[in-house]
């Protein structure tokens, strides 16, 4: 009998290690500092939601939507792998953006996954008609008393196009001085992210390496391998910056380990 109990007990403790690792989400903040940043966007707060991957967070994405409700965003990116092309649910994610263009203004690119259901254009009308600014190759200008910053988006290199040329067409708009973020799904592409001198990356798709080794890191990442290079936090390149955030789902893989679902924060500082 007590082998019996000590048994069920480590069954107990292993499910619930699985189901925190997966469920609990944490907020990590983050300064940028940068002397292109206009003074009037000083402090401006970037929240960033990636790969979601249909994952449910709460009754109607409740839970979800509250903790980016308290990061007190300026704005709230998408970077992609908002559904899931194992197990298309397109409802379900809409349920999240949903709260949050009641937060903030909300820009969005697609990953890999939206790509692979073959279902981007029902994707971005679905967004479009809540408010949503999508960025297929895009840049918009987000305006403070009169000083911009551009926020342009590219889609995922799945659908056939090499980032160079979604680059070249994103920022062809965008005037050669003015500070620039750029929404991209995949940070192994980062190289080619500074070759073009872009300020500031978002980034998602390595969902933190999946399992995470402590004093190690991420274990393995589509695109990366094992022992991926990108995976979580700030990457600098020249005077490129990426944040790589490490997702909120899962894809393939069922379990994160030792890698909490996360919402990234990234306030601006002008120097």
């Amino acid at each position: 009998m007590k082998k019996l109990f000590k048994l069920l007990a480590w069954i107990v403790g292993i499910c619930l290690f699985l189901y925190v690792n997966n469920h609990w989400i944490v907020i990590t903040e983050r300064t940028y500092e940068n002397k292109k940043i206009p003074r009037q966007f000083d402090g401006f707060r970037i929240t960033q939601i990636s790969d979601l991957h249909d994952a449910l967070f709460g009754e109607n994405q409740e839970k979800l939507i509250e903790k980016v409700r308290k990061t007190n965003p300026d704005v709230i990116l998408i970077t992609g792998d908002l559904i899931d092309s194992n197990r298309y649910d397109l409802e379900q994610s809409l349920m999240a953006v949903r709260g949050f263009v009641n937060i903030a203004d909300v820009y969005y690119v697609i990953g890999n996954h939206e790509v692979a259901v073959n279902r981007v254009e029902e994707i971005y009308d679905a967004l479009e008609g809540m408010g949503v600014h999508i960025l297929p190759n895009a840049a918009a200008m987000v305006e403070r008393a009169g000083e911009a910053i551009a926020i342009a988006g590219i889609e995922d290199p799945l659908n056939g196009v090499d980032t160079q040329t979604m680059l070249n067409k994103a920022l062809s708009d965008v005037p050669e001085r003015l500070f620039t973020v750029l929404l991209a799904h995949r940070p192994e592409k980062f190289g080619i992210y500074a070759k073009n001198e872009i300020d500031l990356v978002f980034s998602g798709h390595a969902h933190g390496g999946q399992i995470r080794l402590p004093f190690v890191g991420g274990l393995v990442a589509p695109g990366q391998g094992f022992f991926p290079e990108y995976t979580a936090g700030f990457y600098k390149k020249i005077d490129t910056t990426m944040n790589v955030n490490r997702g909120l789902g899962n894809s393939g893989a069922p379990f994160r380990i030792f890698n909490f679902p996360e919402i990234s924060v990234v306030e601006l500082k002008a120097e």
